[in-house]
């Protein structure tokens, strides 16, 4: 099996960069319980922050759920995420948390944490599909660090290359440069389903292409 240590080495040697890393969330939901497992995240997440710094890495995206279902956010998850956070702060790691499946955790994070180390990772998967389209941008404006872009037809996580689902994307990107992203397009493609049928090289092909229509839209627009 390649490591983590290989792949980072081996897409360096290309002469890509690596913009951020994506860190695990199993069992997330813990970090809103008064339990250990809960007390234990924040560790394992402190260390993980510390190999992003040791590999030049400088910004994480996190989740604050999993599944369709989740304790209510609370001050218990609140306090956790802060010495999280202010850890990152500490390392000038950049934190950005995903809008995952259930509303409410990305805002009341957002609103109760005063630290301008912190954003958003928008999914555009993850807004059509389990928010229905419906995000308060005006609430996250210059707090968007990263984007997953991705499409799917509101039956499921697809991860679709955008423009083969039915996400609107000009209104998508005008509410991003509403909030002043201008970071990277980064897509979150998944080669599966008809892509089969079209071959690993021309999957690619047609993400890139499609990578370079999505930034001339927000060129444009």
């Amino acid at each position: 099996m390649i490591t983590q240590e290989e792949q980072l080495k081996y897409i360096r040697d290309k002469g890509l960069n690596v913009i951020f890393a994506h860190l695990g969330y199993q069992n997330i939901n813990d970090l809103w319980l008064e339990c250990d497992t809960g007390n234990k995240l924040v560790d394992r997440y402190k260390n993980d922050i510390k190999i992003c710094k040791e590999n030049n890495i400088p910004m994480v995206v996190m989740h604050l759920t999993s599944k369709s279902e989740a304790p209510k956010y609370n001050e218990t998850g609140l306090k956790r995420l802060k010495e999280i956070v202010d850890y990152a702060q500490e390392l000038n790691i950049k934190v950005a948390f995903e809008n995952t499946k259930i509303k409410g955790y990305l805002d009341y994070v957002i609103e109760n944490i005063d630290n301008k180390n912190v954003g958003i990772c928008f999914d555009s998967e993850h807004y059509h599909v389990h928010f229905d389209d419906d995000l308060d941008f005006t609430k996250f404006k210059d707090r968007i660090f990263a984007v997953h872009l991705h499409d799917n037809d509101k039956s499921d996580d697809l991860h679709l290359i955008p423009f083969d689902g039915t996400l609107d994307w000009k209104d998508t990107i005008r509410n991003l440069k509403k909030c002043n992203y201008s970071g990277s397009i980064t897509m979150e493609l998944c080669y599966r389903y008809d892509y089969l049928n079209i071959g690993i090289d021309n999957f690619y092909k047609k993400g890139y292409e499609i990578g370079k229509k999505l930034k001339e839209m927000f060129d444009m627009l």
